[in-house]
């Protein structure tokens, strides 16, 4: 299993943690309002806020937040307004490094990033420097108990879905970015419950680190994830199975 598969598995398992403080609402919230002034406020008609209501759903985030968010977005409500920003870098060991950003204060951000991976090892790097690396795909969780594998691959295959990856407590789905919201509402349909679904950028080779390199990149992880700025977190790192555990486990 890949960095990235890995790391999905450890957020999805904090994500209770993160709830409770109030992190992961901040975040849903940021993208409602993000995919509502992009793509308007029409569930129906834009695929990525209909994505990111149903996570907050979820999440059982409250109608009224949901609401709100959308009239921020479409210019209803008032607020700061919010800029999508990329930066790539580099982690201990020379990973490569993805951050989707939704902020009202680019320079106060980019500081801040700078900070968290200098901390750990790392750099902030030039637009560009790592990207060529990943390929967006659309990544659809589910609890080993949730779903009969050979219902779910055949399910998901005929839905559209490029492969379905068995995991020690899962399955992720794997599929290009326009079938992911095809694929996503036929296990929904099915009643098969997700503990994640995202579209986000998958490493097409990895780079083994372990012993200190490794510590590094998972601290640089969690912080960068824990950033109330920071939507996503992207990486090729590979990391032996016992060493993530001891960190899921932390």
């Amino acid at each position: 299993m890949s960095g990235h598969s890995k790391w999905s598995s450890i957020k999805h398992k904090k994500g209770a943690r993160d709830a409770k403080r109030g992190k992961l609402f901040t975040k849903l919230i940021k993208e409602i309002t993000i995919a509502a002034r992009l793509g308007g406020g029409d569930i129906n008609a834009n695929p990525r806020l209909r994505t990111a209501v149903l996570t907050a759903r979820q999440q059982s985030m409250p109608n009224d937040n949901i609401d709100r968010a959308i009239k921020k977005g479409t210019g209803e409500l008032g607020g700061g307004q919010l800029e999508q920003i990329v930066y790539e870098g580099y982690g201990a060991g020379g990973v490569a490094v993805i951050i989707d950003v939704f902020t009202d204060n680019r320079n106060r951000v980019v500081a801040e990033l700078r900070f968290i991976l200098s901390r750990h090892g790392g750099n902030l790097g030039e637009s560009g420097c790592v990207a060529w690396m990943f390929k967006k795909r659309g990544v659809i969780s589910v609890e080993k108990g949730a779903a009969d594998e050979d219902k779910l691959i055949e399910l998901a295959l005929d839905a559209g879905a490029d492969d379905v990856l068995s995991e020690e407590d899962g399955y992720q789905v794997m599929t290009a970015p326009e079938k992911f919201q095809t694929v996503r509402d036929a296990i929904e349909k099915a009643g098969i419950a997700m503990v994640g679904a995202e579209i986000t950028m998958m490493p097409e080779n990895t780079v083994k680190v372990s012993g200190r390199a490794a510590e590094q990149v998972l601290k640089m992880m969690e912080e960068l994830e824990d950033h109330d700025d920071v939507q996503s977190v992207s990486s090729n790192f590979d990391i032996d199975d016992e060493v993530m555990a001891q960190f899921s486990a932390a």
